[in-house]
């Protein structure tokens, strides 16, 4: 039997207090006042002392407003009919179509046991060179995209989502402005991606406390449809702004701030998140990329520092491009050995080629002579630039490699890019070898 309250002892910000008994953390709350009915959240647990978390925020409640615990905690529903559909970050339609019902699981359940999952071993192909090629994605891997405000993150993820060979995205939108959530929405439209898509978009005129439910409720639909046996890929945008809403409520809730005022838990709650990334044996997979702004453009600041303890490497997007120093896929291993035998050459030869070419580029600023071979490195750096790491490149794992081997050949000898004979006598582009002889 739900229990119903009818005194408050006292409001700040958002966020009730109150005593019952019998509540349990996250459970749901129903505020009724003379303004009609909020849903709210238990956020806080001190013996009888209750701290609830309005949705739609106070304005109108006042202290003698009836309070009605539900016994359960935020439910999202799950069924087929979520694809194609856009939701608020509390579940509800944002694209005017009918609410849903059916299936309701709850969110923010424990992650999946370390014993129950398998060895990530298969790649998720997303069309972007300087991904495939050179930090490769990988089935139930967990991966921040580290970006300074005002870069084109958005833009990206919208790119991968399109192109990524998977079955299910599910977009989670926390603190959008409401023309990103536009771009998202219309380009997966007309791309004809939205079909196989589930958006939960919070909009920074929203309530706060649902920019905190995004990611959760983002998971807990992606986990089901792994279940299921769908490859889901799972992109979340922007963590920072989840962070900061974490940030805004402890504020509220008085609570004794960490480094730069964050909570001290805020690697916990990081954590229980991006955990959910996993492979199940005999069903599908659940992967994680999620932008991540860095204030000042500093790596240092709480939340991406706290993300790379977390996650299996990271992406740098700087000026519109995936920096490949910096840039690193822990997993990438696992399966570029799988791919085509002269992935992992293509890989290594290019980047140290590239780390070569900034160092040739330092000397040319600098006024300093230029030798033939630093020539080639400069050609060959403005090659690599626009045929691999340009966002606007679109090409297949296989066709991107050729064309790796083709830059190479444009601008060195086959002995001059420290890549094994057997290789090069196998990819170098035939029509350069015919000149050489």
């Amino acid at each position: 039997m739900h229990k119903t309250y009818h005194r408050i002892d006292n409001i700040a910000g958002s966020v009730l207090n109150l005593r019952a008994e019998g509540v349990a953390y996250h459970e749901l709350a129903e505020v009724t006042s003379r303004s009609g009915t909020s849903l709210a959240q238990v956020i806080k647990l001190d013996g009888d002392r209750v701290s609830l978390q309005v949705f739609a925020g106070t304005r109108g409640i006042a202290t003698d407003a009836s309070v009605r615990f539900l016994g359960h905690p935020m439910e999202v529903p799950f069924t087929d009919d979520l694809l194609g559909r856009v939701f608020t970050g509390a579940a509800l339609p944002r694209d005017g179509g009918p609410a849903l019902r059916d299936g309701m699981i709850e969110i923010g359940t424990p992650s999946v046991n370390p014993a129950k999952r398998i060895i990530p071993r298969h790649m998720v192909r997303t069309g972007i060179p300087m991904i495939d090629v050179f930090n490769t994605l990988v089935e139930s891997q967990k991966l921040p995209i580290f970006a300074a405000a005002g870069e084109s993150y958005n833009a990206l993820l919208s790119r991968i989502a399109l192109q990524a060979e998977v079955d299910v995205i599910v977009l989670g939108g926390m603190g959008l402005k409401y023309d990103d959530y536009l771009a998202f929405r219309d380009t997966l439209e007309e791309s004809g991606a939205l079909a196989r898509t589930v958006m939960f978009v919070h909009t920074a005129a929203d309530p706060i406390v649902e920019c905190t439910l995004v990611p959760d409720i983002s998971l807990a639909v992606a986990e089901q449809f792994a279940l299921r046996g769908k490859r889901v890929l799972v992109l979340l945008t922007d963590m920072t702004a989840f962070a900061d809403a974490l940030k805004e409520i402890a504020i509220t809730m008085e609570q004794i701030p960490s480094n730069r005022g964050y909570p001290g838990d805020l690697y916990s709650q990081l954590a229980a998140r991006y955990e959910k990334a996993v492979d199940f044996e005999g069903a599908g997979s659940v992967t994680i990329l999620a932008a991540t702004t860095m204030p000042g453009d500093d790596v240092t600041h709480p939340v991406p520092d706290n993300t790379g303890y977390i996650t299996e490497g990271q992406f740098y997007l700087r000026g519109g491009r995936i920096e490949p120093f910096g840039s690193l896929s822990r997993l990438k291993q696992q399966v570029n050995g799988k791919t085509r035998k002269d992935h992992r050459a293509i890989m290594d030869g290019m980047i140290r080629l590239y780390a070569s070419y900034k160092e040739a580029l330092e000397k040319s600023s600098m006024g300093f002579r230029m030798s033939a071979w630093d020539e080639k490195l400069l050609k060959y750096g403005r090659k690599f630039e626009e045929g691999m790491m340009d966002l606007a490149v679109n090409i297949p794992l296989e066709e991107a490699l050729d064309r790796g081997w083709a830059i190479l050949a444009d601008c060195f000898e086959p002995f001059e890019v420290g890549i094994a004979t057997k290789l090069t006598d196998e990819f170098w582009p035939k029509k350069t070898a015919a000149a050489q002889r």
